[in-house]
């Protein structure tokens, strides 16, 4: 009784009827070992009598039949034997975590120390490094200083709606304008009922405050 083959899913198949060859790749960085190319005579022989028959038909053509029925058990056995070897070969490379299961590269994904891959026990110094970086960073925004033509948009202006483009010739707008130094168009609307005062928006027909059917 034949030993069974062992499987996994880290693994791509590059194999095509002329020979065989696997890719095999960790399942944390997705690195990974590619096997040599082992040719497959019979694929060989295969393709040969394909080209022969394209150019003879006939009794060849019956040849090629023939040879296509033998490939397909042969050609799996090949195969079988073919990934059997190229586990072994390349299987040392890789080692499975045993918290989370998956099959990692021992050069860069393995943590020795602690018997776990690097996701389930990352390497402190790395991890305390990362952290001083991103807390630096986080510091240096907070104490950015603030550029003197923005110090005087206080806290009561962060409501005020600023236009970031002139409604009028669309070029962007530097500061917060009253008017486009580029066209002149007038940015900020102040219209105001005229009979309680109060602030009117922008295309409106009645004052939203008293209710004052404005004129067109």
């Amino acid at each position: 009784m034949t030993d069974n083959i062992q499987f996994t899913k880290n693994y791509t198949d590059h194999s095509t009827d002329t020979g065989f060859q696997f890719e095999f790749f960790c399942d944390r960085c997705g690195n990974g070992f590619r096997t040599h190319f082992t040719a497959y005579a019979a694929g060989t022989a295969s393709q040969l009598l394909n080209s022969a028959s394209s150019l003879f038909g006939g009794i060849l053509d019956r040849a090629v039949n023939a040879s296509e029925h033998v490939k397909s058990a042969g050609y799996q056995k090949a195969k079988d034997a073919a990934f059997i070897k190229a586990v072994a070969e390349l299987k040392p490379e890789f080692i499975q975590c045993p918290r989370c299961s998956k099959w990692v590269c021992k050069t860069s994904c393995w943590n020795t120390k602690k018997g776990l891959c690097k996701d389930c026990a990352p390497d402190l110094g790395v991890e305390m490094s990362a952290a001083q970086s991103s807390k630096s960073v986080e510091e240096i925004w907070e104490h950015a200083a603030m550029a003197e033509e923005d110090k005087h948009l206080g806290t009561e202006n962060w409501r005020k709606n600023i236009r970031a483009s002139c409604p009028e010739c669309g070029k962007p707008l530097a500061t917060d304008a009253k008017f486009c130094p580029e066209c002149g168009a007038k940015l900020v609307d102040d219209t105001k009922c005229p009979q309680c005062g109060a602030k009117l928006q922008p295309g409106a027909k009645f004052c939203a405050e008293c209710g004052y059917k404005l004129s067109k």
